[in-house]
């Protein structure tokens, strides 16, 4: 973290802001706090991680990391207290894309540029757990993917470091393809860089209070493509790269999820042109930017959604809570767990009407293992509790009911925007009070690590033994 800063210290020194001894001070500090690790560490040779030890290395890099990101924040502009800048590195190494930050366009580049590498960092960190670490330690159905994520690379990549190499070469290529795009589009540079980076990360911060407003038209299409592809299975395009292209159409959470997405962006843009009199071409653009970022957890915008109406703003909700896939940069419940979830209550449903008839629960063809169903049921009734609570407790703190629900929404799921009247005009919570935004933090945290690898460091008997 302390060598990545940089290179916004150099963007601010080659741009004339003397914010770059910001990123020269917080940047010389992290590479100190680190060699001094490393240097302790170094004669520590011992067998692989344990689980206890995947556990806490999994939530305590998502810890500490923020801590170090937020430092640039303090020590130079936008000259943010803890909490404020803490929030904003948290937000974006989950990858939420929320924002406690108004002015965006008068920042220094180098902590907008700042802001969304902490994303595209966070958004190669969770590819990483998700394939490695989620899958030992059986969170939420992950256990699927154990086998899964190495067996279909063919066993060309049999070790975890080379699933992550491929994974980051993708990462690399998408990222480098979306900034060309952007490019060829007409984005100044700079806005390319920082909303390609928002963009594959399934981030959603911008260089601008208007989010992504400033570039409707053809840019809304890249850009909705690309939150597309960044929000499927990673491991798929490493299949394609290595001639296999079937296994990216023939998985099943990648069919539901783009005709979910197709159904969504159907119903929302029938409702407008319906009841509001919208032309057709211009809202169907808007509509499927819109719920393709929401869908993604991207959080970009390019309307005020509140206009939409109640009927589309609870589409919103819903796609906010299904997420992405699996093994992606996207966030919340997963298309993955969803059609689980639908498999076990069809055969349940089934063995209700025929007791005697063996119904077996599959998924893509294969027998599902009672372990995997039930730690997916436990998800589901971890995250709705979750949420409720998260929305209870942000409601103590002063804030209206809608704030309170869509902060508790876009925290747990990553999602990235919130709505309210105590939301600012540009759709920053720094008009929140400092306890709100500390429950924040720890929403994004335990969703972003898919909450079990997170609550399951509170039991004593995880340190005991």
């Amino acid at each position: 973290m302390g060598a990545a800063m940089a290179v916004p210290m150099t963007v601010d020194l080659l741009s004339g802001h003397a914010n770059w001894r910001a990123f020269l001070l917080a940047g010389g500090g992290g590479i100190f706090a680190g060699c001094a690790v490393a240097l302790a560490c170094a004669n520590g040779r011992g067998p692989a991680l344990t689980l206890r030890q995947s556990f806490v290395l999994t939530t305590g890099v998502w810890v500490v990391l923020p801590l170090a990101g937020a430092l640039p924040m303090m020590l130079g502009a936008p000259d943010a207290g803890l909490t404020d800048a803490c929030f904003e590195a948290v937000s974006g190494m989950t990858t939420t894309g929320t924002t406690v930050f108004v002015g965006l366009d008068g920042l220094p580049p180098g902590i907008n540029l700042w802001r969304c590498m902490l994303q595209w960092f966070g958004g190669l960190g969770i590819l990483v757990v998700a394939m490695i670490f989620l899958p030992v330690m059986k969170v939420g159905g992950m256990q699927y993917f154990r086998t899964e994520g190495f067996d279909t690379l063919g066993k060309i990549l049999p070790r975890a470091f080379d699933i992550s190499m491929a994974l980051l070469q993708v990462y690399v290529v998408l990222t480098l393809a979306c900034f060309a795009v952007y490019r060829l589009l007409g984005l100044p540079a700079f806005e390319a860089v920082v909303l390609a980076l928002s963009t594959v990360s399934t981030g959603g911060f911008s260089s601008s209070d208007q989010s992504f407003a400033l570039f409707t038209g053809a840019p809304e299409i890249a850009a909705s493509v690309f939150m597309i592809l960044a929000s499927l299975p990673f491991v798929r395009f490493v299949q394609l790269v290595q001639g296999q292209p079937l296994p990216l159409w023939q998985d099943p959470q990648v069919r539901a999820y783009l005709r979910w997405m197709a159904y969504a962006i159907a119903a929302v843009t029938a409702h407008e042109v319906i009841v509001r009199g919208v032309p057709l071409l211009p809202m169907l653009r808007e509509a499927t930017f819109n719920i393709v970022s929401t869908f993604s957890g991207t959080g970009f915008t390019s309307a005020d959604l509140t206009q939409w109406g109640s009927f589309p703003f609870v589409i919103l909700i819903i796609v906010g809570l299904i997420g992405g896939c699996t093994a992606s940069t996207a966030c919340s419940i997963k298309v993955f767990r969803f059609l689980i979830l639908f498999e076990a209550i069809r055969v349940q449903l089934r063995r209700l009407n025929s007791p005697n008839a063996i119904n077996a629960l599959r998924y893509d063809k294969r027998l599902l293992d009672d372990d995997i169903v039930a730690s997916v049921v436990v998800f589901f009734t971890l995250f709705m509790a979750s949420f409720g609570l998260l929305a209870a407790a942000l409601s103590l703190t002063g804030l209206g009911a809608r704030a309170a629900i869509t902060a508790a929404w876009t925290s747990i799921a990553n999602v990235g925007p919130a709505f309210g009247a105590e939301v600012g005009p540009t759709g920053a919570v720094g008009a929140f009070p400092a306890s709100a935004k500390w429950l924040m933090v720890v929403g994004m945290l335990v969703g972003r690590l898919e909450l079990l690898s997170v609550y399951v460091l509170f039991m004593p008997r995880f340190w005991r033994g």
